[in-house]
């Protein structure tokens, strides 16, 4: 998703006004006392900051316009509920009312579905960070957004990992000269060096095994075959390939 295009939905974001806070202020009276052109006035007046705020859902949606006219909307419902006793800038008011609208939009059209009581509970949880972070001026833990719903710590965190946004393994995540480090160099498996070590073993013990061995073992193990099975496939009765099971098992075994 690209916001440095010039044009999203139609506006052209070269030519966006910006407002300052006291024609801000004075265009909030006037929609209070109706003035239809002042809400206008003061909607296009603050699309950069829907922009300002659209660049931390990056790569989040693939219709810039989409997510654009879903910030609009944030920022509507903020002027339609800012009070200037609120003793607060209205950029400050609107900004988390903008995110909260695209991070509901994002919830609720992700390609992973859950629940709607998940993400009732989500979008709930949203909410209660987004208030206790404007009290404690700080980014509030599990624990206290869980008090604040009534919720147990668990459920607010199940339903918070519900609607997060799936990450791409190719995602960068620190870049120095040049060198990119991406999610998945961070991943690896619960195998330690020794296990691959014998893992190594294993092949070259399986290598050093006569053919009639290997193949027993191929049938049994990978292709799931009972020993009466592999008896009549290879043409040798049941107590032999019992015996030459055992036998190549033993030497594996051996190897550990």
């Amino acid at each position: 998703m690209q916001y440095g295009k010039v044009e999203i939905s139609g506006v052209n974001t070269n030519e966006l006004k910006v407002l300052s806070e006291e024609q801000k202020l004075e265009l909030l009276k006037r929609v209070r006392q109706g003035d239809k052109k002042a809400r206008e006035e003061l909607i296009n007046g603050n699309l950069r900051l829907v922009l300002s705020v659209l660049q931390r859902f990056t790569g989040r949606c693939d219709s810039a316009d989409d997510l654009f006219q879903v910030g609009v909307v944030g920022l509507i419902k903020a002027i339609d509920n800012f009070d200037p006793k609120f003793e607060v800038k209205f950029s400050s008011y609107a900004h988390p009312m903008i995110a909260g609208e695209v991070r509901r939009y994002l919830r609720d059209f992700q390609p992973v579905r859950v629940s709607r009581s998940l993400r009732d509970l989500a979008y709930k949880s949203m909410l209660a960070r987004e208030k206790l972070t404007e009290r404690l001026n700080r980014e509030p833990t599990t624990t206290e957004i869980a008090e604040e719903t009534g919720e147990s710590r668990a459920d607010i965190v199940t339903a918070m990992e519900s609607v997060s946004e799936p990450v791409s393994l190719y995602e960068p995540v620190y870049s120095e000269a040049g060198d990119t480090l991406y999610v998945v160099d961070q991943l690896k498996d619960s195998c330690d060096d020794k296990t691959w070590l014998d893992e190594l073993a294993v092949k070259q013990t399986l290598a050093s095994l006569a053919p009639r061995e290997k193949k027993i073992l191929y049938l049994r193990f990978f292709k799931g075959r009972t020993q009466m099975e592999v008896a009549k496939q290879i043409g040798i009765s049941q107590a032999q390939v019992s015996r030459l099971e055992k036998s190549a098992l033993d030497k594996v075994k051996a190897q550990f």
